[in-house]
């Protein structure tokens, strides 16, 4: 998008002062000079001011004369004096800006040079950021008025691109801190699961100053582009990490009807461990996995009734007891949302619900953590 603005903005610029070239034969000698846009646009200047100045001069001699014609001779000598200080000033000033219009000429060429490596380098950037909830609307570049003249145009797609990376650095460092907030609500250290993925030559380097000399741009926004890749990367390991982690809900449109700790066992009516959250909902409600796995029991385990349970490496283990029916079998790799079997009151039961637990290398989990990081995860 920013590249077919630039373009527009060249293609401006060369339809009104396209490329000529010029031949002077002398004897059998022919020599040919190229005048391309920056020099004519030059030349279109100094052309202007010229003839402004030779036009006033010119009046203005010519009123002078007149006037004196009825004068004294020292009148004449005053005014002559007076008409060559006014066209030496004259002349002085168009130097200055003669001088101005080359330096502003060549800032012209630099700017628009800047904002094209600007662009090569927001898109080895912005792929990055694709599939991040809310990039798109935030990322999208702004809508340039065509109307501008062209340098105001530039300007304009160079004020965007501040404004786009400024929001990727912002997006990318908001979701990574999100992730991190998800991870310690799930009592994890997100330190332990914070795997940093490449992203292409913009990691590659050590600091902003080799990366600026590699994108051929300022040093200042070299390094918001660092740091926007750097965010990106941190929150894109997270998001590896989190896929993996049962963060999800087991089942939809149920109400948790006895949570993770200590109660009174509905049988015993004694004090006991609940290493687990029921959830309570209609007969053959479809119970899913909350993360990517290898079922490693499906069948029916005492108290537990029909029962499945997955391994999702890393030391993470769930469990999904009291079903009425299993879709899985021992051994089977599921995904997560797949589909292990439907609700019923097996086992240990004195209702319609399930029983679905957490573990981390062999010891048990407070579930309801885990539906809350998830709850963090899937926000835009």
């Amino acid at each position: 998008m920013h590249r077919s603005r630039f373009q527009r903005l060249k293609d401006a610029l060369e339809h009104t002062f396209p490329e000529r070239h010029l031949y002077i034969r002398s004897g059998d000698e022919t020599r040919g000079y190229r005048f391309g846009t920056g020099k004519q646009f030059t030349l279109a200047i100094l052309a202007s001011f010229l003839i402004t100045w030779l036009a006033m001069s010119t009046g203005a001699v010519i009123f002078m004369a007149a006037s004196a014609g009825s004068g004294s001779e020292k009148q004449i000598i005053m005014l002559k004096a007076q008409s060559e200080r006014w066209v030496a000033d004259r002349q002085a000033r168009l130097d200055v800006l003669m001088r101005q219009n080359e330096v502003s000429s060549g800032s012209l060429e630099q700017l628009a040079k800047t904002v094209e490596n600007r662009h090569i380098a927001l898109g080895q950037m912005l792929p990055g950021f694709k599939g991040v909830p809310g990039a798109a609307a935030v990322l999208a570049p702004a809508a340039i008025d065509d109307t501008l003249p062209p340098v105001e145009r530039i300007y304009a797609v160079r004020a965007d691109q501040e404004r786009v990376v400024a929001r990727a650095e912002e997006l990318a460092k908001t979701r990574a801190e999100r992730l991190r907030l998800a991870f310690r609500t799930a009592g994890l250290n997100p330190a332990g699961y914070s795997r940093r993925t490449s992203n292409g030559p913009l990691l590659e380097h050590r600091n902003a100053q080799e990366l600026a000399a590699y994108l051929n741009v300022d040093q200042g926004f070299a390094e918001r582009i660092r740091n926007a890749a750097l965010n990106l990367s941190d929150m894109r390991g997270l998001e590896t990490s989190a896929e993996h982690i049962p963060f999800t809900r087991p089942t939809r449109n149920a109400r948790t009807t006895s949570g993770f700790g200590v109660r009174l066992d509905p049988f015993t009516r004694r004090p006991k461990n609940h290493f687990g959250l029921d959830f309570a909902a209609p007969y053959l409600t479809p119970i899913h996995a909350t993360a990517p796995g290898t079922v490693s029991f499906s069948g029916t385990r005492g108290g537990y009734g029909r029962t499945v349970e997955i391994d999702h490496g890393n030391g993470f283990k769930t469990r999904y007891a009291h079903l009425q029916t299993l879709s899985v079998k021992t051994g089977q790799r599921v995904s997560v949302g797949h589909r292990v079997g439907a609700m019923g009151s097996t086992g240990r039961s004195t209702g319609v619900h399930l029983h679905y637990e957490v573990w981390i290398n062999g010891r048990p989990q407070n579930p309801a953590r885990f539906i809350k990081a998830g709850d963090y995860v899937q926000q835009n």
